[in-house]
């Protein structure tokens, strides 16, 4: 089956045509045993922000008459709430998806634990709520896949003590092959039921057909975000808020042009941003604008060029990106340039993808470039408070975390930048 999709998309295609550490090869694929519960069993259970105090659970069952509810309570066993929600399926080529439930619970209360069952049976899961001031822990991976390495990267991820995970992109590496989106939801369920789960798309993520299936299917419909709760129209583009940080999740497969969607919604998003309550603002998105490896070059200038003035005028903190199978860390830079009032920009692309690493860099390395490496990691971002924040990547050494890089970043709201370039960004805000 799998052989008769993958020549069918290849048919359609073609019809419409440097770090001195490098870590070993790839390990081979997981190879994960089917789905063997009952048909109403809920599976691959994952949570996600909702909106305020309020977060979203997502499961799949193959019964498509299994309810939609999510019962819920702060007592193991003792469920004195319950919710319904919505549910979706789709199709692609051969392959039929179970019903997918999406159902928002809340309010709840900050920094508390919370026991939940999902469609009424099946085992009890339990979630902790992100605090409601800062200290606030993130988790960071990106280009996760399906590998040995992957499962290295998750289980040191479990090790530390996280609120909210943060993906920018290129998931399940399904490509096209839609049981691979059920074996990552199973992979990650343990991890992804108990913290909300942020993700926006990667070029893996795509999955289009020319004249068949417009693209983003499968990941539209399994990992939805709170980009309605936030005023955009595109599960694409969103963004959210925890804690004192503002966090704008951007799609680079998206149009991005300053006469797109996107870009109206994201300069209509930057106005309504307050850096008295949320003083930090953090960006994702999957094609890195600053990328000192030979791997992907150039292919987020376009983006770059559209955004980075209105970034950089709204004194983004921290960008960051994945898609490059490497980790690499900038200065403060805006323009090429190194700046004071830039951003920080982060490549974390080395989540433990299929692909294998991207190992080659360009010497000299840039001016703006502080650490690069190619290895398998994570990064781990605490916002201690208004004023610091601490940032640590952690190398996958013999199945280990070891600490390879980190450093303290200042946010550019006590650096006097947000107050200093105020009239800049009301100035880009309106102008059409």
């Amino acid at each position: 089956m799998e052989l008769k999709l993958l020549l069918t998309i290849l048919l359609i295609q073609s019809a419409t045509a440097a770090a001195d550490y490098i870590r070993p090869l790839p390990r081979k694929a997981l190879h994960l045993p089917w789905h063997s519960k009952p048909s109403s069993y809920p599976q691959q259970v994952h949570i996600s922000l909702a909106g305020d105090q309020h977060m979203r659970v997502t499961w799949i069952t193959d019964d498509n008459s299994a309810p939609s509810i999510v019962e819920y309570g702060t007592s193991a066993g003792r469920y004195d709430s319950v919710a319904e929600g919505e549910t979706t399926s789709y199709s692609y080529m051969f392959y039929s998806s179970g019903k997918i439930h999406h159902i928002v619970i809340g309010p709840l209360e900050h920094n508390s634990v919370y026991y939940y069952r999902c469609g009424g049976l099946g085992p009890e899961f339990q979630l902790r709520t992100p605090p409601a001031q800062l200290p606030i822990i993130f988790a960071v991976a990106g280009d996760l896949g399906q590998t040995g390495w992957t499962k290295s990267t998750l289980d040191h991820i479990d090790q530390c003590k996280y609120d909210v995970h943060l993906l920018p992109g290129d998931l399940a590496y399904a490509d096209y092959i839609q049981h691979r989106w059920d074996t990552f939801g199973r992979l990650v369920q343990p991890l992804a039921s108990a913290r909300p789960w942020m993700v926006t798309q990667g070029n893996h993520e795509v999955e289009s057909i020319p004249l068949l299936k417009d693209g983003f299917v499968s990941y539209n419909s399994r990992w939805k975000m709170p980009f309605e709760e936030s005023g955009s129209n595109s599960n694409l583009f969103y963004s959210f808020e925890v804690a004192g940080v503002h966090i704008i999740m951007l799609g680079s497969y998206a149009d991005y042009d300053e006469y797109s969607e996107q870009y109206r919604w994201l300069k209509e998003d930057l106005s309504k941003v307050d850096r008295k309550s949320t003083p930090w603002l953090l960006v994702l998105f999957h094609v890195p604008w600053y990328n000192s490896n030979t791997a992907h070059q150039g292919e987020g200038a376009d983006m770059m060029a559209a955004m980075e003035p209105l970034l950089n005028a709204a004194s983004v903190d921290l960008v960051i990106a994945g898609h490059v199978h490497a980790y690499e860390r900038s200065k403060r830079v805006y323009n090429g340039r190194l700046d004071p009032c830039g951003s920080v920009h982060i490549t974390i692309g080395d989540g433990g993808n299929k692909e294998g690493l991207a190992p080659k860099y360009i010497n000299p390395k840039p001016v703006w470039s502080e650490f690069r490496e190619a290895s398998f990691g994570h990064g781990e971002l605490k916002i201690v408070n208004s004023t610091h924040a601490f940032w640590s990547w952690h190398r996958n050494d013999d199945d280990e975390p070891v600490k390879s890089d980190d450093v303290w970043i200042t946010s550019l709201t006590s650096s006097g930048c947000v107050d200093q370039k105020r009239n800049e960004l009301g100035n880009k805000l309106i102008t059409p």
